[in-house]
C-alpha cells in the first residue's frame, strides 16, 4: 500500500515555464501592454471635485431648476395678462373661395355670448374679443384671399385658423399659401370647416366624421401638429377654440421673436412742410417678440427701412378694448428718443475707394505712346464715308430711334476700347457660354443675324438715303418694329423651349466647352486656372475683386457681434407688451395711404447692421410643382424673413466647409431638382438664421399667387466665400500605348498644348495624367497618365475662374412689378446668352 502511493504521478502546478525576468531599468512598451491586459488608465479630472450630492443637495437643484421653469413660463404669459395686457392676434385665413371668414369669426363672438361688430360699424376687420371668462382677450384678423396679406399676416399671429369648405377643395391658390405658411415657420393651427348643411342642420354625422377625417389628412400633410377639425357653426366646438387659445402658450417663433415687430392699429400721417410728399407716420399697436430702441431702425414692407423720432407709451385699459374701439387710458407719455450719435444711419453701402486700388504710375515715353496709339485709332474709326460721314452696321428691323441709341453706344465703346486694356475681357465674355453648350453653335446663331448699313454724320446722326423712303414711314418705324401678340408669343415659346434644350444638354454634358478654332485657347481662356483639389488648393479670397465689394460691410468677427447686438436689443428700454405709438421720420405719403382695414399694416424693428449691404448666401431646395429650368441670374422675388427684395441669384454648391477647405464652391448654371444649392446676392446683413422663399415675379402680385420656386434658410454673411465657375475642356485619344496616349482636339495649335501643361488631365472612367509634350502644329499632345487607357475614353481638363454676384437687388414692392416682366425674346436672350454681363463681374 505505501510502494502504491509513492509511484503516484503528480502534475505540475503549471504548465508554462517561467524564466527569470530580465533586469532593465525602464519597462517597454510591449511589457507595459502586457501587464495592463488591455485596460486604460482614466485620466483625472483636473480643477474639478469629484464628490456624491446628498438627497438634500439634488432636491435643492431640482427645486432651482423649476424655479427657473416657472420664470420663463412666466415671462412668456405676462404680456398676455393683467389689467394692460396684450391681445394674443388670431389670424382667419380663408383657403377655399366659399369660405367665410366673418362668418367664423361671429360663431366664435356667439359661443362666449358676445356680439360681434358689424364692419360699418367698426370701419375694420381686426376686431377685439374679451373672454371675460378666461381672463383673456384675443384680436382677430380677418385676411382676404392675397397671398401678401396671409403671409404678413402669418408672421405676427399667435395663432391661425384655417378655413376650409365641406363642398369644395382646397384650390391652388390655397395651397400655395399653406407652402408658405410652412416654409416661414408657423404658430398652432385651428382648422375649421364651413358648409351650407351645416349651417341648415341637414349633414348627417357620418357625413360630417367622414368631411372631418379628410380635412384632417390634407391639414396633416402641412402642419402634422393638427389632431382636430373643428365645425365653425357647431357653438360647442367654438368654445373649444376659444378655450384652446386662451388656455395655451403662444408656440415660439425663433427668429420672429429675436427682433419686435408690431401690427398696426392705427396710422396717422403727419406731412412735412417743404415736401409733401414725405412727413412723419405714427403707427400706433402693441410691441411684441423683443424690446425696441429708438436708435434703431423700423422697416415697412414694400417701403424700406425708416428711422424713429419718438416712442410713446399709450396705455389701454381691457374695458376700454372691447369690439374693435382701443380708446387710451392715459395721455401718452414719452418712452424713448434717438440719441444722435447711437441712432442706425440709412447709409447701406460704402463708398468705393479708387486709391486703395493698385496703381503704377506711367513713364513719360510710355504716356506719349499711349496717345499716339489712341489718336491713330481714332481717326481710324471716324475715317469719313464721304462728306464727312460714316458707315455702321446694325441689326436689321431696328427702328431708327433704337438704331441711333446703337450708333451712340458703339461709339462710345470704340473710344473705351481704344486704349486696348478690355482686350482681354472683350475676348472672354464675347466666347463665354453659360450653358456649356458648343461656342461653335453661339458663333453659328451669331452669323444668322442680319444686318444694314447706315450712312451717320460726324455728329453721330443716322443721315436718311432716300427722302421718299423716309416720308413713306411718316415717323412710324416704332410701331411697325413692334411685335404682334400671336409673333411675341411664338419668340416666347420658342425662348423657353431653347432655355430647356441648354438645361438637358447641362445635365448630360455638365460644363463641358468646346475649344474655338479662330481664337487661341490660351487667350480664350485666360481668366481661368487650374486647381489640383478643388477642395484644397489655395485660392486668396481678396484677389482681384470688383467694385462692388469696397461698397459692402464685411464683420471681423461676425458671431461676436451677433451677441453683442443681442445684448442691446435685451436692454431696450422699451418692453414687449407695451401699447405703443412709433413716429417714423421721412415716410413715403404712400406709405399712410396703403393703409387699409381689410390688410395688415406690419412693421419689423430692425438690429443693429441689419441696414448695411453685405453678401448673403441662402441654402435653397427647389419645390416639386415648378419643373421649368431655373438660370442662375434669372430675375427672382426673394422672401427674405421679414423683408423682400428683388434679385438675380447666383447658385453654387451646397458644401459643408472645415478645416481644411479653401471656401470655393462650384458655380451651377442650373438650379437643380432633388438637390440643396446656395443663392448668393448682394442684401442686407440679416443676423441669425431665416426663412427664405424664391418666387417668380408676376404682373400683379396683389390679385394673383406668384409661383413658389423654391424654399430654404439664410446662411451668414461672408464676402470671402468664392463661386468658381468651371469649364471643361474634352479630347479624345488618337493612339494609346499601355499608359501613354496622343490626344487631339482638345487644342488645335501646338503653343496651347505647351501653355496648359501645368494642369492636370483625367479620363472619364478614373485615370489621372499630365501633359509631357505636344507633337507637331495641330495641337496633338503626348500625354501619361496612372494606369492602362482605353481607346473609348475621353480625356477632360478642368478651368475654372471666378464669378461674383451683380449690384442689382432692390427692395420689391407689389406696387411696382413691371419691371421684372417678361421683355420679349431678345431681351431674355442678350441674358441668357451674351455674357458681356457675366464676364463683367467675372475674374
Amino acid at each position: 500500500m505505501a510502494k502504491e502511493q509513492q509511484k503516484q504521478f503528480h502534475h505540475r502546478a503549471s504548465l508554462t515555464q517561467k524564466n527569470k525576468p530580465f533586469k532593465r531599468r525602464f519597462a517597454s512598451k510591449n511589457s507595459l501592454r502586457d501587464k495592463s491586459k488591455g485596460r486604460t488608465q482614466r485620466a483625472s479630472v483636473k480643477g474639478k471635485v469629484q464628490r456624491k450630492h446628498s438627497r438634500t443637495d439634488r432636491r435643492n437643484a431640482l427645486r432651482v431648476e423649476q424655479r427657473k421653469k416657472r420664470e420663463q413660463l412666466a415671462q412668456s404669459t405676462r404680456i398676455f395678462s393683467g389689467r394692460h395686457r396684450a391681445p394674443k392676434i388670431v389670424a382667419v385665413i380663408p383657403l377655399c373661395a366659399a369660405t367665410d371668414v366673418s362668418a367664423i369669426v361671429r360663431g366664435l363672438f356667439q359661443s362666449v355670448g358676445e356680439e360681434y361688430p358689424l364692419a360699418s360699424e367698426t370701419g375694420r376687420t381686426r376686431v377685439v374679443l374679451d373672454v371675460a371668462r378666461f381672463k383673456q382677450t384675443v384680436q382677430f384678423v380677418e385676411v382676404r384671399r392675397n397671398l401678401l396679406d396671409i403671409v404678413d399676416a402669418a408672421k405676427v399671429a399667435d395663432y391661425m385658423v384655417m378655413g376650409l369648405s365641406a363642398d369644395e377643395e382646397v384650390d391652388a391658390f390655397g395651397e400655395q399659401c399653406l407652402k408658405a405658411i410652412q416654409n416661414q415657420g408657423h404658430t398652432a393651427v385651428f382648422p375649421v370647416v364651413q358648409s351650407a348643411e351645416l349651417a341648415e342642420s341637414s349633414m348627417s354625422a357620418k357625413r360630417l366624421a367622414d368631411v372631418k377625417k379628410s380635412l384632417l389628412s390634407f391639414m396633416g400633410y402641412f402642419f402634422p401638429d393638427v389632431d382636430r377639425v373643428f365645425a365653425a357653426e357647431s357653438e360647442s366646438e367654438a368654445l373649444a377654440i376659444l378655450r384652446f387659445i386662451t388656455a395655451q402658450v403662444p408656440k415660439q417663433i425663433k427668429w420672429r421673436n429675436a427682433r419686435p415687430y408690431m401690427l398696426a392699429d392705427s396710422v396717422e400721417f403727419q406731412p412735412e412742410d417743404a415736401d409733401a410728399s414725405v412727413g412723419r407716420l405714427a403707427l400706433t399697436g402693441y410691441l411684441r417678440g423683443s424690446n425696441l430702441s429708438a436708435n434703431r431702425l423700423v422697416h415697412l414692407p414694400n417701403f424700406g427701412d425708416f428711422q424713429i423720432d419718438t416712442i410713446y407709451h399709450v396705455p389701454v385699459a381691457v374695458e376700454a378694448a372691447k369690439g374693435s374701439a382701443i380708446e387710451e387710458d392715459d395721455d401718452p407719455t414719452v418712452i424713448d428718443q434717438p440719441s444722435a450719435e447711437l441712432q442706425d444711419s440709412l447709409v447701406a453701402a460704402n463708398e468705393p475707394d479708387q486709391t486703395n486700388n493698385e496703381q503704377t504710375w506711367p513713364e513719360d515715353e510710355e504716356t506719349a505712346a499711349w496717345r499716339q496709339q489712341m489718336d491713330a485709332m481714332e481717326a481710324e474709326e471716324r475715317k469719313p464715308a464721304g462728306g464727312g460721314e460714316r458707315v455702321v452696321r446694325v441689326p436689321k428691323g431696328v427702328s431708327s430711334y433704337q438704331a441711333a441709341w446703337i450708333v451712340a453706344n458703339e461709339d462710345d465703346a470704340a473710344g473705351s476700347d481704344s486704349d486696348g486694356s478690355d482686350d482681354s475681357d472683350d475676348s472672354d465674355s464675347a466666347m463665354d457660354d453659360e450653358s456649356g453648350a458648343s461656342e461653335s453653335d453661339a458663333d453659328e446663331s451669331e452669323d444668322d443675324v442680319e444686318y444694314k448699313e447706315l450712312r451717320v454724320d460726324e455728329a453721330g446722326k443716322i443721315v436718311e438715303e432716300d427722302e421718299d423712303a423716309s416720308a413713306a414711314g411718316d415717323g412710324n418705324d416704332d410701331e411697325q418694329a413692334l411685335l404682334s401678340p400671336e409673333e411675341n408669343a411664338v419668340q416666347l415659346r420658342a425662348y423657353l423651349n431653347e432655355r430647356e434644350r441648354r438645361n438637358r444638354e447641362d445635365q448630360r454634358f455638365p460644363d463641358e466647352v468646346d475649344t474655338p478654332l479662330d481664337t487661341p485657347a490660351r487667350t480664350r481662356f485666360a481668366r481661368y486656372r487650374g486647381m489640383q483639389s478643388f477642395r484644397t488648393s489655395p485660392w486668396d479670397p481678396y484677389e482681384n475683386l470688383p467694385l462692388d465689394y469696397g461698397r459692402i460691410f464685411q464683420f471681423e468677427n461676425l458671431k461676436f457681434t451677433h451677441k453683442r447686438v443681442l445684448r442691446m436689443a435685451h436692454d431696450a428700454p422699451v418692453k414687449a407688451g407695451m401699447h405703443v405709438r412709433v413716429v417714423l421720420r421721412a415716410v413715403p405719403a404712400k406709405a399712410a395711404a396703403s393703409f387699409r382695414p381689410d390688410r395688415p399694416f406690419v412693421a419689423f424693428g430692425l438690429m443693429q447692421h441689419e441696414h448695411q449691404m453685405s453678401v448673403a448666401h441662402f441654402t435653397v431646395a427647389r419645390t416639386e410643382d415648378y419643373t421649368a429650368p431655373v438660370r442662375s441670374k434669372d430675375p427672382m422675388v426673394l422672401h427674405y424673413g421679414f423683408r423682400r427684395y428683388t434679385v438675380h441669384p447666383l447658385f453654387s454648391q451646397h458644401t459643408q466647409g472645415g478645416a481644411s477647405t479653401n471656401k470655393v464652391h462650384k458655380f451651377e448654371r442650373f438650379l437643380r431638382h432633388g438637390a440643396v444649392s446656395v443663392a448668393t446676392v448682394f442684401a442686407p446683413i440679416q443676423f441669425g438664421s431665416v426663412p427664405v422663399a424664391l418666387y417668380l415675379p408676376t404682373a400683379d402680385a396683389a390679385a394673383s399667387a406668384p409661383t413658389l420656386v423654391a424654399t430654404g434658410s439664410s446662411l451668414e454673411a461672408d464676402p470671402s466665400r468664392i463661386l468658381a465657375k468651371r469649364i471643361v475642356l474634352t479630347g479624345a485619344p488618337f493612339k494609346v500605348n499601355k499608359r501613354g496616349a496622343v490626344i487631339r482636339y482638345m487644342f488645335f495649335n501646338a503653343e496651347d498644348a505647351n501653355w496648359f501643361k501645368p494642369v492636370q488631365i483625367y479620363t472619364k472612367h478614373g485615370r489621372v495624367g499630365h501633359i509631357m509634350e505636344s507633337l507637331g502644329t495641330h495641337g496633338y499632345m503626348k500625354c501619361v497618365f496612372d494606369g492602362p487607357m482605353k481607346q473609348m475614353d475621353t480625356v477632360c481638363m478642368n478651368l475654372y475662374k471666378r464669378v461674383f454676384p451683380k449690384w442689382n437687388t432692390s427692395l420689391w414692392s407689389e406696387h411696382d412689378t413691371q419691371s421684372l416682366l417678361w421683355d420679349g425674346p431678345s431681351a431674355s436672350a442678350a441674358n441668357d446668352d451674351d455674357d458681356d454681363e457675366d464676364d463683367a463681374m467675372e475674374l
